[in-house]
């Protein structure tokens, strides 16, 4: 059965295209005619690349990867943000920082600043600060959460790319050709889809397009989690889990509380340095 149909998709308006002067040649085979000036999208096969689409983010869903959503253009950005949240799944709203997968490493500490300047809040160093460097860090927590707090679960690459507008989302495309990363994108007619694994060819600058397509994907993902985790309960309940392993207890002596005051105070100062610095 169909994850969505041909009426669904035509009252949403995905068969929009862009301009005839504005189309790609090698969006060819998924053009249905042309009216107006205007390319018509064969929604047959939309719906139908829908389908191959949503099977293989099953697919990586059930499997336990991440899928990391992209959509930096307006219309397109809550509606992402909500759906990507609804699987559990990392996303970009806000601009790509360059080097985001290519430079993976970089970005990962960066997140993990993030978390060190929780630490430093919720440990009451904070009070020992004037309000100057509260502000300063503060305002370095909040440019940080804007640009990289959708992603600080994600701790490795990600198994694929969900993109809307490879246009706008060139250089994330790129980089993720560039290691070997599927591509699963929303492709207009003036979009080159050669570089996509999974094309869907659609209407990407319709809200209501966007909202129908990541619908019928992220239903199929939750699917993929739920039969996870099924099957996750039936071998724990046949008792083919492996034993967890008990934790080892640290070595470690324990810093006295002046000591762990002054190791803080001194990360913050770190913090306020960097910052100067930028």
């Amino acid at each position: 059965m169909s994850r969505t149909n041909f009426d669904t998709l035509l009252e949403a308006g995905c068969h929009f295209g862009h301009l005839k002067r504005k189309w790609n040649p090698a969006m060819a085979p998924y053009i249905f005619m042309e009216r107006n000036g205007i390319h018509i999208i064969d929604l047959h096969k939309t719906v139908a690349k829908i389908d191959e689409a949503a099977e293989a983010l099953k697919q990586i869903a059930k499997s336990g990867k991440k899928v990391l959503f992209v959509a930096t253009k307006k219309q397109a950005k809550q509606i992402v943000a909500d759906k990507a949240q609804s699987v559990n799944m990392p996303y970009v709203i806000e601009r790509w920082p360059g080097g985001m997968l290519t430079n993976f490493p970089t970005i990962r500490k960066a997140v993990k600043k993030m978390a060190t300047i929780d630490k430093l809040t919720s440990d009451g160093t904070y009070s020992n600060l004037s309000k100057r460097e509260v502000l300063q860090i503060s305002r370095q927590r909040a440019k940080l959460d804007k640009t990289l707090g959708s992603i600080a679960d994600l701790t490795r690459l990600p198994s694929a790319l969900f993109v809307i507008d490879v246009m706008k989302e060139h250089i994330a495309v790129r980089e993720a050709n560039r290691l070997g990363i599927p591509v699963f994108a929303i492709v207009d007619t003036n979009s080159n889809p050669l570089d996509i694994d999974f094309v869907i060819p659609a209407n990407d600058d319709a809200t209501k397009s966007v909202e129908v397509i990541l619908e019928a994907c992220c239903a199929a993902m939750q699917e993929g989690l739920e039969e996870r985790k099924a099957e996750k309960i039936d071998m724990e309940a046949a008792g083919e889990a492996p034993a967890t392993r008990g934790k080892k207890k640290s070595t470690k002596a324990r810093l006295d509380k002046s000591d762990e005051e002054a190791i803080n105070a001194g990360k913050a100062a770190a913090f306020l340095k960097e910052d100067e610095e930028a």
